[in-house]
């Protein structure tokens, strides 16, 4: 197999591994979400203990694979070099997180329950695509 298509092959593993994850842990569902935030509420601690997990595991898991010299199906890792601030990342941030909040879907999620399409989950990827145009409209400083 060339290197290309191994490259590809392991991102869907790698989704399909996030995604199995995620419809384990209940993060598919939006009232887990939802009850998170519901602070003053029925507060449901879930989400903190799936994020705490996969921080824990990122942590370690990041500290393993850069020690090789190169990615296993890679010449060389793609790690973001950037380290500023801008009003775009701010409100990129904001915005996810508002809609994040409001529907009680983040992208992962949301894709990962397709199979269950609900009325807020099409309104929820509706607008997440439409905000993918937008963001490309507004031009970038820099």
């Amino acid at each position: 197999m060339k290197s290309e298509t191994l490259k590809t092959l392991m991102g869907y593993i790698a989704g399909l591994i996030f995604g199995l994850g995620l419809a384990i842990s209940g993060m598919t569902d939006p009232a887990r979400v939802l009850g998170f935030l519901d602070v003053a509420g029925a507060w449901d601690p879930t989400l903190m203990f799936v994020l705490g997990g996969a921080v824990i595991t990122n942590f370690i898991g990041y500290r393993l694979v850069l020690r090789r010299p190169n990615p296993v199906f890679g010449e060389r890792f793609q790690l973001p070099t950037r380290q500023d601030l801008d009003g775009r990342l701010i409100g990129g941030a904001a915005l996810f997180g508002i809609g994040w909040g409001l529907s009680g879907y983040c992208p992962g999620p949301a894709f990962a329950s397709i199979a269950g399409l609900t009325g807020p989950l099409l309104a929820m990827l509706v607008a997440m695509v439409v905000g993918w145009f937008l963001a490309r409209a507004i031009p970038a400083r820099g």
